[in-house]
C-alpha cells in the first residue's frame, strides 16, 4: 500500500507476532490506564522519566497536504485523536525522538524536515516540541497496543475527538505548502 496517493483513509494492519501480542496487552491495559486518571498516570510516567518529560510530535503530511492523525488507545475517547509522537528518551535528540516514535506507532520511516514548528511549555512536568516530517519509506502498520486507527485529515477537517489545545496547536502551525 502506497502512503499518500489518493490515500489511505482508515488503516489497521497487523504487523508480526510481537505487534499482535502488544495489541492484546494494550486492549487489556488501556481500560485500566484510563481509569487511573491524570494524576496517577503522570506519577507512573515520571517513574520512567524521572525529572522532566519532553514530548516530540511529528506533523506528517501527504502530497495533498493532509495531516496524519492517530486514534490513541490510551487516551480518553473525547480527545483520542492526536499526532504521532511520544516522550523522548534521555540523551536522544528531539528529531530522533520524532523519527523513532512515528516508526514505533505506524511503521513509517520519516525524516524531520527542519527546526521545530512549535514549542509548547507552561505545563507542570513537560515540554512539547512539534516537527514537520515527511515519509521516506515503510508501510503503514499500526502498533495496536497504543494505536486504534490512523487517518489523513485536511487541516480544515480535524476530528471532533481531539483536545482543543492540540487542535489550536495544529491550526497555528506555520506549515510549508505541499
Amino acid at each position: 500500500m502506497r502512503v499518500g496517493a489518493a490515500s489511505i483513509s482508515v488503516m489497521k494492519i497487523p504487523f508480526g507476532v510481537v505487534r499482535r501480542a502488544r495489541g492484546r496487552l494494550g486492549r487489556v491495559a488501556a481500560p485500566v490506564w484510563r481509569r487511573l486518571g491524570g494524576r496517577v498516570q503522570w506519577r507512573i510516567a515520571r517513574l520512567r522519566h524521572q525529572t522532566f518529560l519532553v514530548y516530540a510530535g511529528g506533523v506528517v503530511r501527504d502530497e495533498r497536504g493532509r495531516i496524519l492523525l492517530l486514534r490513541h488507545r490510551l487516551w480518553p475517547g473525547y480527545r483520542a485523536w492526536g499526532l504521532p509522537g511520544g516522550y523522548v528518551n534521555a540523551g536522544e535528540r528531539l528529531e530522533d525522538g520524532v523519527v523513532r516514535e512515528v516508526r514505533e506507532e505506524t511503521a513509517l520511516r520519516v525524516e524531520v524536515t527542519g527546526p521545530p514548528l512549535r514549542l509548547a511549555s507552561g505545563f507542570r512536568h513537560r515540554i512539547e516540541a512539534y516537527y514537520e516530517a515527511r515519509v521516506v519509506g515503510g508501510r503503514l502498520e499500526l502498533d495496536t497496543a497504543e494505536i486504534l486507527e490512523a487517518r489523513w485529515f485536511p487541516l480544515d477537517g480535524l476530528p471532533a475527538e481531539m483536545s482543543p489545545r492540540l487542535r489550536n496547536v495544529i491550526r497555528t502551525l506555520d506549515l510549508k505548502s505541499s
